[in-house]
């Protein structure tokens, strides 16, 4: 993940393939385009082996969407540069990883759980939204140039994975920030061996929507 997260940061030290993301990408760009495609291939396959699909199917509509946009780009040697930038949003699934971590192992509330949510809200905006925005907005102004079916399948991948991550940081700023304050406990209810209570006062299982969003 380290070498992933140092090659994507690469894109600083070659400027045109921001300033021309159809064509200008050097060859390394396409080596991360692929690696990534392997990873998402690799994760969708885990997740269909080790849960259900009522579980799953949100992160597997995700990596086929991905997948999709990703391997249009290797096969064409094309839009390698609007790949690339469109991994930056992978950045913030390291916070999104320790927020996780910090959930199962039960360290909510605490501080260093607090921490891990301001991170993951933080790195969420910096490394998705505004990421997904630049994006959007070239297809947009751009749209001429690409061909109506990429337009209708990168328009599907930012859309889809748009609304996943905004859902996702409201999901967090709710249950992490809004309703971390202590309250009294709701009658009637019971804690189970199977559910805990996190910060916002609800019971939460292992497949809490929260935990789930990768990218």
């Amino acid at each position: 993940m380290r070498d992933l997260e140092s090659q994507r940061l690469r894109l600083l030290l070659y400027p045109p393939m921001g300033a021309d993301p159809i064509h200008g990408h050097p060859p390394w760009a396409l080596v991360l385009v692929a690696i990534s495609v392997g990873f998402f291939l690799a994760d969708g396959a885990d997740m269909l082996w080790n849960q259900s699909l009522g579980q799953a199917w949100e992160l597997l509509c995700h990596h086929l969407v991905v997948v999709s946009c990703l391997g249009t780009a290797i096969l064409s040697s094309h839009y390698v540069g609007f790949s690339v930038v469109s991994l930056l949003l992978e950045l913030n699934s390291a916070c999104l990883s320790l927020r996780k971590l910090l959930l199962l192992s039960r360290q909510a509330p605490s501080l260093a759980f607090s921490v891990a949510s301001w991170s993951t809200l933080a790195t969420l905006a910096l490394f998705r939204l505004v990421p997904l925005g630049w994006l959007s907005l070239w297809l947009i102004r751009h749209h001429h140039q690409v061909p109506l079916a990429l337009v209708v399948l990168g328009g599907t991948g930012l859309v889809t994975v748009g609304t996943m991550s905004i859902m996702q940081g409201v999901r967090i700023l709710v249950n992490d920030v809004l309703r971390s304050q202590p309250h009294s406990p709701i009658p009637g209810h019971k804690e189970t061996r199977n559910t805990r209570t996190c910060c916002d006062g609800e019971p939460v299982l292992r497949d809490d929507p929260t935990l789930s969003l990768k990218d």
